[in-house]
């Protein structure tokens, strides 16, 4: 059994991880390098959203930071020491790369999952558990912390944080309520959880804007949201597969 999920969550991530860094390449990517066209030319008071040089399509709105400096204000000399992929086929492999690590990570947790359930697994039930990924680690984080461009002004990296991490858990638990409990009284404390966080507030910038036309950062918004729809469904949809196909 661990042979099953362990070579099922390796083959589907890696795979996942590939074939969305190419649906990267012609959508949010381009819009990246527009937006830190613009990113240099205004001057703003407060912290800025991360140059994501590494792009990971699962976490695309999340306020992490994976291989690169985050866009506090800083001086010349600290640009020139902080490390961060070249622009072309460097950057398009460390992003490649994060994505298949996290494409793993997750696909583990889609197949222990499968195991756990029990029964036959097909398909159609990958994509709906896929689906139900995307709703946990995007949509429901994603409506109060959208993905932002490099240049936006945001809040506090440690405050956006912990709410990603407070919206994320309250979405799992929220879910998990709703689909396994077969009381209603349980299904509406599950859509009470889910709510919580967003009742509480994500946290907000002092101030709002950047040099980033607003047209630029609402499509990478539609972008990165709908690529991280791909990827899930790719995910829940490979790793079912396998987990077939390794029985």
């Amino acid at each position: 059994m661990f042979q099953r999920v362990f070579f099922s969550a390796i083959v589907a991530g890696l795979l996942a991880g590939v074939l969305i860094s190419v649906v990267q390449s012609v959508t949010t990517t381009p819009i990246i390098l527009q937006a830190e066209a613009f990113e240099g030319e205004g001057h703003h008071h407060g912290a800025r959203s991360p140059d994501p040089a590494i792009q990971p399509a699962v976490f695309t709105g999340a306020p992490v930071v994976l291989g690169h400096q985050v866009a506090e204000p800083h001086t010349h000399a600290e640009d020139e020491s902080a490390w961060s992929p070249r622009d072309g086929i460097q950057r398009a492999l460390f992003t490649a790369l994060a994505n298949c690590l996290v494409g793993v990570g997750f696909a583990l947790l889609i197949v222990a999952g499968y195991a756990l359930r029990g029964g036959p697994v097909s398909i159609g039930i990958g994509i709906l558990w896929g689906a139900g990924g995307f709703v946990v680690f995007t949509l429901a984080p994603g409506l109060g912390l959208p993905p932002e461009v490099p240049g936006t002004l945001t809040a506090d990296l440690a405050a956006r944080q912990l709410w990603w991490v407070f919206a994320v858990v309250a979405a799992a638990i929220g879910m998990g309520l709703m689909l396994l409990m077969p009381r209603v009284p349980w299904k509406i404390l599950g859509a009470v959880v889910m709510v919580i966080p967003h009742l509480v507030g994500a946290p907000r910038p002092a101030d709002i804007g950047g040099p980033v036309p607003p047209e630029i950062a609402g499509h990478f918004v539609a972008a990165s949201i709908a690529v991280s729809a791909i990827f899930w469904v790719m995910l829940g949809g490979l790793s079912a597969a396998f987990y077939r196909r390794f029985a």
